[in-house]
């Protein structure tokens, strides 16, 4: 029996990091990548489709716009206050409740479901990660046996990876 490593290997440019995905993809190996900017042709080269934050924020949104149409004109009809001859349901004065109950949930939902989505707080390091992946380049991580960490190197290096470390995934490097 074999044990486990994990291959990191560092991209100087998007459209290598890409390249790699593709490799690797083809060859059905599992693999995590890191980029130091979203990137519409990593996203798709790994599969992901638009991000579900977007629905959700609507959703909230209009749940935000009910519940002001509901609070103002529930509390219009248990509470009559004729004045100057105004109709009971007066629209005008609601819509900026509605406003601002919109914008309430829609922000609310926006960043409770992006914490959700990204998974975060990430309290644990992820094995493979490295600064430089946040600062200017990408990096595709590989948990692989020794016998085929060779043959993965390879393929890495053919799609453009400029350095490859070999770590162990059991051992994860701890943040300063």
């Amino acid at each position: 029996m074999s044990a486990e490593i994990e291959l990191v290997g560092t991209f100087a440019d998007e459209e290598g990091c890409v390249h790699g995905v593709e490799v690797l993809k083809r060859a059905g190996i599992a693999y995590r990548v890191f980029a130091p900017i979203p990137s519409e042709h990593l996203l798709h080269a790994i599969g992901r489709g638009l991000s579900p934050v977007r629905a959700i924020v609507l959703i909230g949104a209009i749940t935000g716009v009910l519940t002001g149409v509901a609070i103002t004109v529930g509390t219009s009809w248990e509470w009559n206050l004729i004045v100057g001859g105004k109709p009971v349901v007066s629209w005008p004065p609601f819509i900026i409740i509605m406003f601002e109950l919109m914008i309430l949930f829609g922000g609310l939902s926006a960043a409770l479901s992006f914490f959700f989505f990204a998974r975060m707080p990430q309290l644990d390091p992820i094995a493979g990660y490295s600064e430089r992946f946040s600062a200017d380049r990408f990096g595709i991580a590989v948990e692989c046996d020794e016998a085929d960490s060779a043959r993965i190197e390879a393929m890495m290096r053919e799609a453009g990876a400029e350095e490859i470390a070999h770590e162990d995934p059991r051992t994860v490097p701890v943040a300063h």
